[in-house]
């Protein structure tokens, strides 16, 4: 990285563990990758701090940057979540002496590289022929969940962020309702954040243990106590080690797939569902069983509609990154900001 390229674009997805920088190029289907680094984030007083280390004094031959940020962003600011800062466009410029910065919300940015992504960096969970034209949507749970659209737009496609992951989690049955009832007076406000997330899936399974019979194995009380609780019980559930682990994750991937088909259904998302985020892709195989597809069709007259709806895992877990490079590559030809 001692000599920068004259069209160099720098793209960054933060988040609330670790933040991802990149060097890009433009390419001619998608920005192409110089190199990539990641770092922790609570290692540094701000995003600035970070980008300093990742480009050195080497930052004269930047032409635009774009970063996905985890929260609102409002008038070219954001305070992040889980993170103490505050970042802004207008900081940054100033900071770096860049002619154009923008700031995303980190599942905007994913959602912008949906259209760029190719076959092996995506995993069919239903066929099925997507519209060329029609609305995509996104369904991305991790630490949180996002929920983005993404809108066929001259000259390409725009990309909505919402805010959807905080609203009401709606139980389908009796069993959920249970759920909801015990979220709620831990809680107060169930949200769909609350149940579908890494720590949502630590949830439900605390939601069995306490309101089914049997105890937990020692071994498992000790490694959620020890490590993350969402990977410990879908590692034991994925390898069958415990029942209840099992149930969880597959509760989880049935809500999931309830709530990935009502957006489908909310957007007319005739272009295809996409499942984002840390946790599809380490569940894929019981992503692959019939809960999942069961419960997205699930819609009474919009069945066989719902059926016919592609719904694809990104394997890419680089796409965040991807997308700020590609708004990035974008703003170069839209008005410089003042």
């Amino acid at each position: 990285m001692s000599t920068l390229p004259k069209t160099c674009l720098v793209a960054g997805d933060v988040g609330g563990t670790k933040t991802r920088l990149g060097l890009f190029v433009p390419g001619k289907t998608r920005p192409r990758i110089l190199c990539a680094k990641t770092y922790a984030s609570n290692q540094a007083g701000d995003l600035g701090e970070l980008v300093l280390r990742f480009l050195g004094n080497r930052s004269e031959q930047v032409v635009a940057a774009c970063f996905g940020v985890p929260g609102p962003v409002l008038n070219g600011r954001c305070r992040t979540t889980n993170l103490p800062w505050e970042v802004s466009e207008r900081g940054l410029r100033r900071r770096f002496g860049w002619k154009r910065v923008r700031l995303i919300n980190d599942v905007q940015a994913t959602a912008l590289a949906l259209p760029l992504l190719r076959g092996r960096e995506l995993f069919s969970l239903q066929g099925g022929r997507a519209d060329p034209r029609g609305l995509r949507v996104l369904v991305a749970p991790g630490t949180g969940l996002g929920l983005a659209l993404v809108l066929p737009s001259a000259p390409g496609f725009r990309a909505l962020p919402s805010e959807g992951g905080h609203a009401d989690f709606a139980p389908r049955n009796e069993r959920e309702a249970d759920l909801h009832r015990y979220l709620s007076l831990r809680f107060g406000h169930v949200s769909l954040e609350r149940v579908l997330s890494g720590p949502g899936l630590a949830h439900i399974y605390s939601w069995l243990r306490d309101t089914k019979p049997g105890r937990e194995p020692a071994w498992l009380a000790e490694a959620l106590n020890t490590r993350d609780p969402a990977e410990v019980i879908s590692q034991a559930a994925l390898s069958r080690k415990d029942a209840r682990c099992v149930r969880a994750l597959e509760i989880f991937t049935e809500i999931l797939g309830a709530t990935a088909g009502n957006l489908a259904l909310t957007a007319m998302a005739t272009g295809g569902v996409y499942l984002g985020g840390g946790i599809p892709p380490k569940i894929l195989p019981v992503l692959k069983g019939q809960g999942f597809a069961k419960a997205f069709a699930d819609k009474g007259r919009f069945r066989e509609w719902a059926r016919k709806i592609p719904v694809r895992v990104i394997l890419n877990d680089a796409a965040a990154l991807l997308g700020s490079a590609q708004h990035a590559g974008r703003s170069t030809s839209e008005p410089r900001p003042r």
